[in-house]
């Protein structure tokens, strides 16, 4: 069988395995919950195999705390190359019931024309600018993002920037219109602004789709986007990181003080 379309990864919305449904009882969020390396999660390693494609799936992990929202990627060969939960949980919302991830992970995948470094963040993480820096800083060339939330005008500007300032490329997949209050538009980012020998800039989206539920290509030029990270002045060319002690400060001054944030 030949993987649809030609393309490397297949990447699906947030919680895929039950459709971002996150159940306030806690045996009904216990039962949604799925183990790691259990049948459903091998099913999708002996796919990207069988198809010779790197698959990227969420699901709701059980854990020994509460569950996770997490992704799994699995290269074409069908090894686990990155696993990878949530760590800004929406804790304003359902997502209070989950546990956070504990940190940002980043893995080199082998796709058909050879090596890229790939991270990801999950939805909420996108509005961190940290989330996408400290993949940047691991290394990552492309982050996979999976969505579960309206993709309106400020969230796709947020994923343009994070593409910008890090020089890298990032793609979200989104539910469609209806599930629940997503709307599509599932976008890609490539990060090259100033192509080289160009003096222009460029807009970065390479790829939004619809409303609709689809399958939605979008094609990364690693060879044009390792070029440009060579000479462009983003990422970590000039960055003055003993300036930024306050970032990785815990202290919480109002007005940002909020009595349902967890630590």
């Amino acid at each position: 069988m030949q993987k649809p379309g030609g393309a490397d990864v297949a990447l699906f919305p947030e919680m895929w395995n039950c459709g971002y449904r996150i159940a306030e009882d806690p045996a009904l969020l216990r039962k949604d919950a799925i183990s790691a390396d259990g049948a459903w999660l091998r099913s999708f390693s002996l796919l990207a195999k069988e198809l010779e494609m790197a698959i990227g799936v969420t699901f709701l992990e059980a854990s020994d705390r509460a569950p996770k929202n997490s992704l799994l990627l699995f290269d074409r060969f069908g090894n686990a190359v990155l696993h990878y939960s949530k760590v800004h949980t929406c804790d304003f919302g359902e997502e209070k019931y989950l546990s956070a991830g504990d940190d940002f992970y980043v893995c080199d995948l082998d796709i058909s024309g050879g090596v890229v470094r790939v991270g990801a963040m999950i939805c909420y993480d996108r509005e961190f600018p940290e989330s996408a820096r400290i993949l940047m800083l691991k290394g990552a060339e492309i982050i996979l993002v999976p969505n579960a939330c309206p993709m309106e005008i400020n969230r796709v500007s947020q994923l343009r920037a994070r593409a910008f300032e890090n020089m890298l490329g990032i793609v979200t997949v989104n539910y469609p219109v209806g599930q629940p209050d997503c709307n599509g538009h599932s976008t890609a980012f490539d990060g090259i602004v100033y192509p080289p020998g160009e003096q222009e800039s460029r807009d970065t989206l390479i790829m939004e789709a619809g409303e609709e539920e689809g399958v939605y290509f979008a094609d990364f030029h690693l060879n044009t986007l390792r070029e440009y990270r060579q000479s462009e002045v983003h990422g970590n060319a000039y960055r003055r990181p003993e300036k930024y002690g306050l970032l990785v400060s815990d202290k919480i001054d109002p007005p940002f003080v909020r009595a349902d944030r967890r630590k």
